[in-house]
């Protein structure tokens, strides 16, 4: 195995950790990376209190598991977005508060903020998550977008997400954005101008994860080789897209995920359409030594039974990168003497 594999708890917060660890290690994994969310994680505590964080870490070793990353999408997702009561549903009381859009956007950064804190605490060097985003909404074009619009979007970001970048450079950490459909960057093209707009920060990089690029025909190995300075987590998880057309296209068609009439959907490791040995070769080129997360999602599959085999699969497909030369043995020099 050339790297470890773990699991990103963030399907699983409907169990408590200390149930969830034990069952991980049966499956197989090396780690967890910790959502911060159900008891996994509290970063409002973990911020100022380093024993919280012992325990939390201690319950991880205790079972065998390291901790390499920590994920809050959940709040990151709030820091940029035009707020509304889907995010209620998903956020922390204390971060909704009164609900007012301003306050939630503020208290999500804040948020987040505590979450680079909480990491430092635990030693871990990367926190995942989402940015949000207020121009999403604009992602078709019509009525047509004035291009300062989208100008005044990237603004937005970069206004409220370096602030929240200047804790993370104070405590030695470094945040992963999920390149995802409803975030600043969804793609190469704005995966670019979201570095742009930070000045290349280094405390910005990403979370590669191929399933939301396969169905939007996005280059996903392409990705890896152009920001390879900047990939600073992986998560591993496949999607399935249709060969011919369908009753829906890439928006989805306002259908669940699970619906058989969606052009695409998550599967489980090796179920989908991902070449996933090609995106090993590719982190192997740039020297990618980090963990090999998978963020399993699979409406039609039993998430242990696909845990598993998930885990398994990417043991099976990963390898460490050669250090010669297959026909290295050929040169005369390089053999030994009869």
């Amino acid at each position: 195995m050339a790297r470890p594999v773990t699991l990103f708890t963030g399907q699983w917060a409907d169990l408590p950790l200390s149930e969830l660890a034990p069952r991980a290690r049966q499956m197989g994994f090396d780690g967890l990376e910790l959502a911060c969310w159900g008891d996994h994680l509290d970063v409002s505590k973990g911020a100022t209190d380093q024993a919280y964080c012992d325990a939390q870490k201690k319950l991880l070793e205790d079972n065998g598991l390291q901790l390499f990353a920590i994920s809050n999408h959940l709040a990151g997702q709030a820091v940029c977005d035009v707020i509304d009561e889907r995010h209620k549903a998903i956020l922390p009381p204390h971060v909704w508060g009164d609900g007012d859009p301003a306050g939630v956007n503020q208290r999500a950064a804040e948020e987040m903020m505590n979450t680079a804190r909480t990491a430092a605490r635990l030693g871990v060097k990367v926190v995942n998550g989402f940015t949000g985003s207020s121009i999403w909404q604009y992602l078709y074009s019509f009525p047509p977008v004035a291009p300062g619009t989208i100008d005044k979007g990237f603004s937005d970001f970069a206004d409220k997400w370096n602030p929240i970048l200047d804790v993370f450079d104070e405590v030695g950490v470094k945040f992963a954005l999920e390149v995802h459909p409803t975030e600043i960057a969804f793609d190469i093209v704005s995966a670019e101008r979201a570095l742009e707009a930070l000045g290349r920060r280094e405390a910005f990089g990403f979370n590669y994860d191929p399933s939301h690029f396969g169905y939007q025909h996005v280059a996903y190995v392409d990705f890896i080789r152009e920001f390879q300075d900047r990939i600073y987590h992986v998560h591993m998880k496949d999607v399935y897209w249709s060969s011919t057309p369908q009753r829906s296209g890439v928006f989805g068609g306002h259908l669940n995920f699970g619906d058989y009439r969606r052009y695409w959907d998550f599967r489980s490791l090796g179920h989908g359409k991902i070449n996933f040995e090609e995106i090993i070769r590719a982190l192997n080129n740039i020297n990618y030594e980090g963990p090999l997360s998978i963020e399993w999602e699979d409406s039609g599959m039993d998430r242990f039974h696909g845990a598993e085999e998930a885990c398994a699969f990417t043991k099976k497909v990963d390898f460490k990168p050669s250090e010669r030369a297959f026909d290295a043995a050929f040169d005369k020099e390089e053999q030994p003497d009869a």
